[in-house]
């Protein structure tokens, strides 16, 4: 570990320390929450990825990424975001004491958005870390963020909201974690409470982590709350059912009480159906939709992934209706050996 990274790590327990004292935690008590985020910080590590040549998600990810993960499985599984390893060629691992070692993608959860890696070599010294309760946690309390590699560290921020989540890139999820202030380097970055239990891995940096209009800047963490029910199936089978679902392709946003598309993929249904930047979806198979979370939770309902769309799309000032024939999304990527 670089003496950076030791002394915010050692900043990070000092604020946590003094938050449990302001508390009134007993010594004992403090000591051993201490002791487990020490434990806990040793369980998040770097993640280098490359993606493969010619991968669909390197035209907006890229094809070398980097970010955390954190050890939960005693045969050395990490949890990590799973954007970063998607549709990965390569991955290396680099620990807390600077040890680099290749590892191999087992899944990616396009429903959560959760993936998992696995070393191919043992990662001794590592404990896994321990399932915390994120809808426990009241909204409020302190939490520590901590970040893996070379440069990893660790910090205090604060819960302070947890409610639904719809993301542009056709992704809705229950009860997220927002914390402020946010941390930099959030791309699978571990979220910890003060007995060093995880309670969600970092997605993006947020501009409102309030959802008041009153612009506090954090971040959003998907909670592990979400893993629990699915991680044996992920570990299995490489992904979930719920991840079988119909994809179109658009990134999308809320403006003024209506679904406006901002982009298209390359290669898309969307493309394939004449859907531009601009054009705005008014219903989907005939039922109005103004929010994000609804339309895509209209669209994953239906009972086969690629069964035809009908969308109602306002393109200028002309109403049309659009067919669309969606794919499920899990099979037009890049599969990598390991799932």
């Amino acid at each position: 570990m670089s003496l950076p990274a030791f002394l915010r790590r050692l900043a990070g327990l000092a604020l946590l320390a003094a938050s449990c004292a302001q508390a009134a935690t007993p010594p004992a008590a403090q000591q051993r929450n201490l002791d487990a985020l020490t434990r806990a910080f040793q369980a998040v590590v770097g993640l280098q990825v490359t993606a493969a040549e010619g991968a669909q998600s390197a035209e907006t990810l890229g094809r070398e990424r980097s970010g955390s993960g954190v050890v939960i499985g005693p045969d050395g599984l990490i949890l990590t975001i799973g954007y970063l390893m998607l549709e990965a060629d390569a991955i290396q691992v680099t620990t807390h004491d600077n040890r680099v070692m290749p590892a191999r993608p087992i899944a990616y959860d396009l429903a959560t958005g959760f993936g998992l890696v696995r070393p191919l070599l043992p990662l001794r010294g590592v404990q896994p870390v321990a399932l915390g309760d994120p809808a426990g946690t009241p909204v409020d309390s302190p939490v520590l963020a901590a970040t893996g590699g070379e440069d990893g560290g660790m910090g205090i921020t604060r819960l302070v909201a947890a409610r639904p989540f719809s993301g542009y890139w056709e992704y809705h999820i229950e009860n997220a974690l927002f914390t402020s202030p946010p941390l930099r380097n959030h791309s699978g970055a571990a979220l910890f409470n003060e007995r060093g239990e995880l309670l969600g891995i970092g997605s993006l940096f947020v501009g409102d982590a309030l959802d008041d209009g009153g612009g506090v800047r954090g971040n959003m963490f998907v909670p592990v709350d979400l893993l629990k029910p699915v991680l044996a199936e992920m570990q299995r089978t490489g992904s979930t059912l719920a991840s079988r679902r119909p994809w179109l392709g658009l990134s999308s946003v809320e403006h003024d009480g209506r679904v406006q598309i901002l982009r298209v993929n390359r290669e898309s249904p969307a493309q394939d159906a004449g859907l531009a930047p601009g054009d705005v979806v008014l219903a989907i198979d005939g039922q109005p939709v103004t929010k994000l979370e609804a339309f895509y939770k209209k669209l994953w309902a239906r009972p086969a992934a690629e069964s035809e769309v009908q969308l109602t799309i306002l393109k200028g000032a002309e109403i049309r209706q659009v067919t669309v024939r969606p794919v499920d999304r899990m099979k037009t990527m890049r599969k990598p050996a390991g799932i």
